[in-house]
């Protein structure tokens, strides 16, 4: 599979588009975390105890190799970045690029590090036990590092290392790479209520993590939490606004949704009634669209807030209204499921299913990957309280019925589709070969400047570094194919963490 639509990458490059390949990694990883624990069951009942066993071995392979995506520690792989902040007098030599280019966005960084955060609270004894739980909590804190030096006082947070338009103009490895990396702020004449509440969400989701690892370090973390919360909600305003220039790549459509978010995430940290009634009483009519959450991406947390409140309203048997809404979202996402099942009585199976590309939309974006991941963090809960059934749209759902359909999705993304193509690199003997990043496209020996790395992007070859454990985009509607040179062979943090979480459910 050739270069030959490379010319067509820029038409895709909007941030919808990257958002999609974002959330379609988280997508896997959640799915096979998921997966992982449901064979662990499963094995204790199964006759054929060495199938149940490859089975298991599938999903605990596929889940080292989705990490390998964050870990520094691959071969091709080398520092960069390393005066990245000093213009400033900050260490930012931490954190993560987005994407297959070499800028650090704060926003969907942060984001990354919330939903890592909640994976690792939720089911990490289930890494531990297939010995991924120690670098899951390094690659967290590889961001956490970066988010802690990015806030030098209360009201200023640093939200970007690099100049994306230009970014956009060279091709070249991260190692070697020659631009600036230029840096973006918020402050209290620049707010920025979304990104500064996400940052705040992802350091008090992350001191839980550490709370009984490093007491200090957990402390640390939730005192910037604290701070970012404050000024996110004294200073109100959207980034997006104040730094017109984010629009084209992470464009915020309101902050209420962050703020809600990370106010029920200091909660769980804190336990102050504060945070709970923030949410409850003073903004949850103004902020929350109770009746009416949609998706769950980077932009958009109101159903995960939703979800997360929910683990205090099933396990806690509190605010009954909050679990009525929370039931009627969850069964509003599985109506696709609830559809099949009216037509066949069974569960959807993946290839089969797969075939009408409204319907593979539908599972697969970006927003729909993370909004499976809730499914599957509420079935959960069903079980801690003892909540037998969901209902929706006619039909009653138990939540092995969630379990089950979760992981004929994680089973599609890992090559039971149309193309029988993996779409985690790395995984399988089939996967993408072109995939659309600066390090995997340029030999290691080679130290192109900025416009002649183009060469390699554009070569027929594919590419001689295998970006592994990187996740892609798969087909768009309609078009079964991988179209070389667009986001569909992106790869980008957002996309990574729902795979890791589902292969870890």
């Amino acid at each position: 599979m050739g270069r030959e639509g490379a010319d067509e990458t820029k038409s895709f490059k909007g941030w919808f588009l990257r958002a999609l390949v974002f959330v379609l990694v988280a997508f896997v990883v959640a799915v096979a975390v998921y997966t992982i624990l449901t064979y662990f069951h499963l094995r204790k009942q199964a006759s054929d105890h060495n199938h149940s066993h490859a089975i298991l071995n599938k999903y605990t392979d596929a889940l080292e190799i989705s990490l390998q995506f964050f870990d520094n520690g691959i071969g091709w792989r080398g520092d960069s970045g390393l005066l990245d902040g000093e213009d400033a007098n900050l260490d930012l030599s931490n954190g993560m690029f987005d994407a297959g280019d070499l800028i650090k966005f704060g926003f969907p960084m942060a984001f990354t590090a919330t939903v890592l955060s909640w994976a690792i609270l939720e089911y990490g004894d289930r890494m531990n036990a297939v010995k991924q739980l120690g670098y899951a909590q390094e690659s967290l804190t590889w961001i956490t590092n970066f988010l802690i030096n990015a806030h030098p006082s209360a009201n200023v947070l640093y939200i970007q290392v690099g100049d994306p338009e230009v970014d956009r103009g060279c091709w070249e490895r991260p190692e070697t790479m020659t631009e600036e990396g230029s840096l973006t702020q918020i402050n209290i004449s620049y707010q920025g209520s979304d990104v500064a509440a996400e940052t705040a969400a992802a350091m008090a989701s992350a001191s839980l993590v550490f709370k009984k690892i490093d007491s200090s370090y957990s402390d640390l973390l939730l005192m910037h939490a604290k701070q970012l919360f404050n000024f996110a909600s004294t200073y109100r305003g959207s980034y997006s606004i104040s730094v017109p220039q984010v629009q084209k790549y992470y464009n915020s459509t309101g902050y209420g949704d962050e703020l809600l978010w990370a106010a029920s995430w200091l909660y769980h940290a804190t336990k102050e009634q504060s945070y709970l009634e923030y949410i409850t009483k003073q903004n949850g009519q103004a902020f929350a669209g109770w009746g009416s959450p949609t998706w769950f991406n980077w932009d958009d947390k109101h159903a995960a807030t939703q979800v997360l409140l929910s683990r205090v309203n099933l396990v806690q048997m509190k605010h009954q209204f909050l679990r009525t809404l929370i039931a009627r979202y969850i069964g509003k996402l599985l109506r696709p499921l609830s559809v099949v099942f009216d037509q066949t009585h069974q569960l959807p199976h993946p290839t089969e299913q797969r075939l009408d590309m409204d319907y593979t939309m539908e599972l697969t974006s970006a927003p729909c990957g993370f909004c499976i991941f809730l499914a599957v963090l509420y079935s959960d809960y069903m079980l801690t309280s003892q909540t037998e059934t969901l209902y929706c749209s006619g039909n009653f759902y138990k939540p092995d019925d969630v379990r089950k359909f979760t992981m004929s999705q994680v089973d599609y993304v890992l090559g039971e589709n149309a193309m029988k193509m993996s779409y985690l690199v790395g995984y399988g003997s089939s996967y993408p070969q072109y995939v659309h990043h600066r390090g995997s496209s340029i030999p290691v020996d080679a130290a192109p400047g900025c416009k002649d790395g183009f060469k390699w992007l554009y070569l027929d070859d594919p590419n001689p570094n295998v970006a592994q454990g990187a996740p892609v985009g798969g087909p768009f509607p309609n078009v079964p194919i991988l179209i070389i040179g667009t986001t569909q062979c992106e790869p980008t943090t957002i996309k990574q963490k729902p795979i890791f979480d589902y292969l870890l459910y």
